[in-house]
């Protein structure tokens, strides 16, 4: 394991880039194309900048920014004087803003222009006093295109924290995951070193920097020198023209995102020449993806990742077995898996299924403020409980099958909301679907499904439960469904179950 030993800065990473291949085009916005040079230049003009406004090892710093070029340069330029950078949802409500900035005790908010309403609005309810953009005074571009400074000196490394993620707080307020320069390090060669990932490569930059699954790969194309296209709002459209334009070679994505590319492909008939492969996580990819993009010659790789371990757990790639597209793969390099009984702490065999836990390099340093979150969920072992289900085959695949709390037990058997909503998810009529244990007399729980219909697609309560039949075993299958307009998410996209649990409960 990574220890104190290792006293890496991830500032380190551009900078040595910036040395090993200086004048290489490595970000692309639009129009805008910035070598690894100029980028390295950036980062240290922003760290000055800091330096100059008082802000110092262990104080933070909060961006409010699409995909662009300046989260790049701000991240790696506060990553070398020890400022640690917050990187905020700007999906998220006023509220919620403004529990963040206020949370993570942010003493400056960088933020794109598009967001100087929000700011508007927010900036009285927060303790913040400084504020940065292209449009304020000085302006931010003015700050990192100015005259070339000098390499700062380093004032933070190995396992102290320089990137905060809060999670996405689906049952409650967001908790602060903070990462340590030696988490970004070992999550960056367990991306590099599990699957193929190449200095050659083209990267399409479509999940947010906000999710780790984009801050993750972000970190990793700096240390490979791989080239980043950068794309601020995902549009299947645009996507199709940048692959064929820029020539991309991979991306990572998430189930909707490989939906809607495949829906606009027959439209576009893009050149898909340079594409090599795509990874998609955040939920499961269901099967019909998978192989629908396999008969366009395209691989999809499967995640499974999580924010507090700093990205990637396991992959699935076609190398592996072809045929496992159901699972989630293997451990990333210098990850620790395993399946442990939820009560009783006991490690599973496999086949066997249980919560999955994780130990390895890339696993958090704490929460912010809250060290009895941290104690509750990290054991004295150094694993990690997950909060997720799932069993590993006897070629050591695992397969997730549900979160532990939407785990439904009815009549004495266990019942996984997740292995019902891929069924659902392939019928050719339902858009969207969520499935939650109902309170039932005689079976204890049963389950529940709240469907979205697709456009113009009529579906009965019998249908739904038949193809559920069709699919699994009896006692599995819905045994009731309700038609819903929209499921209720959080502002990173996932389903707030709780919110249909208590539809139950006041029913």
């Amino acid at each position: 394991m990574v220890g104190d030993e290792m006293m890496i800065n991830i500032g380190k990473i551009l900078q040595s880039q910036a040395v090993l291949r200086g004048e290489k085009e490595a970000f692309i916005n639009n129009d805008v194309r910035i070598t690894f040079a100029e980028m390295n230049r950036r980062a240290n003009a922003f760290a000055h900048f800091l330096k100059e406004k008082g802000l110092g090892k262990g104080d933070k710093i909060a961006l409010l920014c699409k995909n662009n070029e300046d989260v790049i340069a701000t991240f790696f330029g506060a990553a070398k004087i020890g400022v640690i950078t917050v990187v905020v949802n700007w999906r998220l409500q006023i509220q919620e803003l403004q529990y963040i900035v206020n949370h993570c005790d942010a003493k400056l908010v960088v933020y794109d222009c598009e967001f100087e309403k929000i700011i508007g609005e927010v900036k009285q309810r927060l303790n913040c006093k400084l504020y940065l953009s292209r449009s304020t005074s000085p302006s931010l571009l003015n700050i990192l295109t100015g005259t070339t400074k000098h390499e700062p000196d380093y004032e933070s490394n190995g396992d102290e924290p320089i990137l905060m993620m809060y999670t996405s707080g689906t049952t409650g307020k967001p908790k602060g995951a903070m990462l340590s320069h030696n988490n970004l390090q070992a999550a960056s060669i367990g991306l590099t070193h599990t699957i193929d990932w190449w200095e050659q490569d083209r990267f399409l930059m479509v999940a947010p920097f906000f999710h780790i699954g984009g801050f993750a790969p972000l970190v990793a194309n700096v240390h490979t020198g791989a080239t980043m296209v950068l794309m601020s709002d995902f549009d299947p459209i645009n996507a199709w023209k940048l692959i064929e334009r820029e020539r991309i070679t991979t991306m990572m994505t998430v189930p909707a995102m490989l939906a809607f590319l495949l829906k606009t492909y027959d439209y576009l008939k893009p050149d898909l020449s340079s594409i090599r492969n795509i990874t998609c996580g955040a939920s499961a990819v269901p099967p019909s993806l998978i192989l629908s993009f396999r008969k366009l010659g395209i691989p999809i790789q499967q995640v499974y990742g999580i924010t507090e371990y700093s990205g990637a757990v396991t992959f699935w790639k076609e190398s592996m077995d072809s045929e496992k597209y159901m699972s989630m793969g293997k451990p990333v390099m210098q990850g620790d898996l395993r399946i442990q009984h939820p009560q009783t702490g006991e490690i599973l065999q496999s086949g066997e299924i249980g919560e999955i836990t994780v130990s390895g390099p890339q696993l958090f340093v704490g929460y912010y403020k809250n060290d009895e979150a941290y104690k509750a969920v990290v054991q004295n072992d150094g694993y990690y409980r997950t909060g997720d289900l799932g069993y590993l085959d006897p070629d050591g695949f695992l397969y997730v099958v549900d979160r532990l709390k939407d785990m439904i037990i009815s009549g004495g058997e266990n019942i996984y909301s997740a292995e019902l909503e891929l069924v659902l998810s392939d019928h050719p009529g339902i858009a969207e679907v969520a499935v939650v244990g109902i309170p039932n007399e005689k079976w204890g729980e049963v389950p529940r499904a709240y469907v979205v219909t697709k456009p113009g697609i009529s579906l009965t309560e019998q249908e739904v439960i038949d193809f559920c039949k069709e699919k699994l075993a009896s006692y599995k299958a819905i045994k009731e469904v309700v038609f819903a307009e929209q499921l209720p998410r959080n502002a990173s996209g996932k389903i707030l179950k709780y919110q249909l649990k208590q539809k139950v409960s006041l029913n």
